[in-house]
């Protein structure tokens, strides 16, 4: 624990039931908290005060409205109420009477145990494991395959977690990579193969630490994975790390991130696959948009339109295999938002938000904020500021900075409509 003493604790008869059991398991707190009140008369009051959580949105998350992804609000729960770390997929808390104790680094320990069990990411039955030669030790030719079996597993994070969760490990593979290509001896083919997965590692690192706000980072990261990319010959992942680039930079200096983006798709070239495409494609619309250039906006996302239509007939690599129709009509409809076309992008947004699972907290509140300012721009005020208010519910327990970066200059759009009850709400939900 981290000093804190919790007040209350679930009794055991409640932990052992099995709608608890169920509820803990799938870290659905919200149906926890619920049967706490119900079944062992916790006050929503009591949890809220020893999980450290704002009491109105204990209410909400009972009531089936948003959840719990971050790590250290999960391990506060577990610590506040007594759940036993097994249960929620933890190493046994430390104040658990257990025969196994840690490894020294108690709290990383608990990380890569509840990023193994995160079996709602995939990752729980099959993360491989690897046994790293010694080193100056021999690679056999099978050691890249699994080592990007790996990283695809772990990818699926990404999807539920945001990079101040997942940082340090994708870090943490990159760098045991790069000291294993550094210190071992292997063949030529398998060598190229290597700096391929390490060029998909350090692309992972330096996306998620451009979701935790750490911009220097993620640049140092896509320079690097450039360049692994060039020295395996993978001229798609030097494409796509050109992308990150001037995705990254495209705010900044608008026609340096359209050249980049531009380099990325001819860097992968036409022979790319066509899921690669369509995604250096959606971020050279993206570029576009930014710098107000509509015509090159609607030509790229053609583009990425019909290489998504040639997907079906051919194997994709898994680093881009979460691009697909839904995801380009958010890119179309943050494109529109971007060139202020709100009749544009309005149904498409709303569309495709639609089939975003609210567990996808960072993603659905960070595209909910494109559809919360294509409404201002319509003038349709209340829209917006309910749109925000379910985006700012989303967004908080997201260990990401952008979701509320991008928010912010939409709060401060709202504030002349202050004297709108729906406006003041959200006002006063944006400042607690």
């Amino acid at each position: 624990m981290t000093g804190y003493e919790p007040t209350t604790a679930l009794p055991r008869d409640l932990l052992n039931r099995a709608d608890m059991k169920t509820a803990i398991a799938a870290h659905d707190f919200g149906t926890v908290f619920l049967l706490a009140r119900s079944q062992a008369g916790i006050t929503y009051s009591q949890i809220a005060a020893v999980c450290d959580i704002k009491p109105e949105r204990v209410g909400l998350l009972a009531r089936g409205q948003g959840s719990v992804t971050t790590f250290e609000k999960i391990t506060r729960i577990a610590d506040a109420l007594r759940i036993p770390g097994r249960m929620l997929g933890l190493a046994p808390r430390t104040w658990e009477e257990s025969e196994h104790g840690t490894d020294g680094n108690g709290e990383d320990l608990r990380r890569r145990e509840f990023f193994k069990a995160s079996a709602g990411a995939g990752l729980a039955a099959s993360l491989p494991d690897l046994t790293r030669p010694p080193v100056g030790g021999r690679i056999g030719n099978d050691i890249p395959n699994r080592l990007r079996e790996r990283t695809a597993r772990l990818r699926r994070l990404d999807d539920i977690l945001g990079g101040g969760d997942t940082y340090r490990v994708y870090l943490s593979e990159y760098q045991k990579t790069k000291a294993l290509i550094r210190d071992s001896s292997y063949t030529e083919e398998t060598g190229r193969a290597l700096r391929s997965v390490l060029a998909e590692m350090a692309q992972q690192a330096g996306w998620a630490a451009f979701d935790a706000g750490r911009a220097a980072d993620a640049t140092s990261l896509y320079e690097a994975s450039h360049q692994a990319a060039v020295d395996a010959n993978d001229a798609a992942l030097a494409g796509n790390a050109l992308a990150f680039l001037a995705y990254q930079n495209v705010g900044g200096n608008r026609q340096a991130g359209v050249e980049i983006a531009s380099r990325s798709c001819a860097t992968a070239g036409s022979d790319a696959p066509p899921g690669v495409r369509a995604l250096l494609h959606e971020r050279l619309a993206w570029a576009h948009a930014v710098a107000g250039q509509a015509d090159e906006t609607g030509r790229a996302l053609a583009a990425a339109e019909a290489a998504l239509a040639e997907v079906e007939d051919s194997p994709q690599p898994d680093w881009v295999t979460w691009v697909d129709h839904n995801e380009l009509q958010i890119m179309t409809g943050r494109c529109w938002t971007e060139l202020r076309r709100p009749l544009r992008a309005v149904p498409v947004l709303k569309t495709a938000l639609a089939r975003f699972d609210n567990a996808q907290a960072r993603d659905k509140s960070l595209y909910m904020s494109w559809l919360a300012a294509s409404y201002l721009h319509a003038g349709e005020v209340e829209e917006a500021a309910d749109v925000t208010s379910r985006a700012l519910d989303l967004s908080s327990e997201v260990a990401s900075v952008r979701p509320r970066q991008r928010l912010d200059p939409i709060i401060e759009n709202l504030t002349g409509h202050r004297a709108l009850p729906a406006v003041a709400a959200v006002l006063e939900k944006a400042r607690a």
